[in-house]
């Protein structure tokens, strides 16, 4: 499995999420984009997933991305 960038803990339930060596940029021409791509992604059975949380780093609502929106996370040392 490939290294990931970021971490949350939900429920009890630790997630790894976000591709190491790229960066977010909310409110930005390629987070529009990544909202765009990611928001056909059918939704996981067991909440959260590592999509649902990629999409609140980014900020997105619907295909755009919002930098107001986006949520910070814990990174990975």
């Amino acid at each position: 499995m490939a290294e990931k960038k970021f971490k949350a803990k939900v429920n009890g339930k630790t997630v790894k999420f976000g591709a190491k060596g790229y960066s977010i940029a909310p409110g930005t021409a390629k987070g529009d984009n990544y909202c765009a791509r990611s928001s056909g992604i059918k939704p996981c059975k067991n909440k959260p997933c590592a999509n649902d949380l990629s999409r609140q780093a980014w900020g997105c609502v619907g295909k755009k991305s919002v930098k107001s929106a986006a949520k910070k996370f814990k990174r990975i040392k």
